[in-house]
């Protein structure tokens, strides 16, 4: 499995329920100034040939982005996996030369600079179908490369056998993980609660330096 990180299509994971902060989009959360996305997308697109923000519901809610916004394909908000299929088909139909896609969490504000470069390093040398990102000792399966040919088996296991958690999924593949250091920031920090938005108020004081 080959990958260029220049060539690689980005999907920011965006269809969660926010049901710990009481609903609504969580990327669109103010930190430092600036929504949860906006830091999300300001630090995948030097990385990626284009992005593409996958969220359900009203598309105009994302609309100052300037970004396509792709809805999963299987109903009943079936969480992380659904957005990582909608995100192979949208690239196999628009980007028919990508190896593979990146998905991130649109409510990890601190990803790494170096995030698709590592991934599709480790996808080439250990001859993988995914890489996935670790830190701390805990690894973030939604935060990946994704081969493309995935994409029919993936559908398979979602709408047939009515998988959802990604790491059932990752079992069945070639996987590899890349990890980043913990400190002095989780580069995959993310914002559940309201007490994680606090939280990230002050890392991203730090970080905006």
């Amino acid at each position: 499995m080959t990958t260029n990180a220049c060539a690689t299509p980005g999907v920011i994971l965006a269809g969660g329920l926010a049901r710990r902060m009481g609903g609504g989009d969580k990327p669109l959360h103010e930190i430092g100034g600036r929504t949860i996305l906006a830091r999300v997308v300001a630090r995948l697109e030097p990385q990626c040939a284009c992005l593409m923000i996958n969220a359900n519901g009203d598309p105009r809610r994302f609309a100052s982005f300037g970004l396509p916004v792709v809805g999963d394909s299987v109903n009943g908000f079936p969480g992380p996996l659904a957005g990582i299929l909608a995100g192979l088909d949208w690239a196999a139909a628009n980007w028919p030369n990508a190896a593979a896609i990146l998905t991130a969490p649109g409510d990890c504000p601190f990803l790494p600079h170096d995030l698709v470069q590592r991934l599709g390093q480790a996808l080439k040398a250990d001859d993988a179908d995914v890489a996935v990102a670790a830190s701390g000792g805990r690894t973030h399966p939604a935060i990946g490369l994704w081969s493309v040919p995935l994409r029919n088996a993936l559908r398979q296991a979602l709408v047939v056998e009515g998988l959802r958690k990604v790491s059932e999924w990752t079992a069945r593949v070639r996987l590899t993980t890349v990890a980043w250091p913990a400190e002095p920031l989780d580069p995959f920090f993310n914002a559940n609660t309201l007490d994680d938005l606090a939280e990230a108020e002050k890392l991203a004081a730090i970080e905006d330096r």
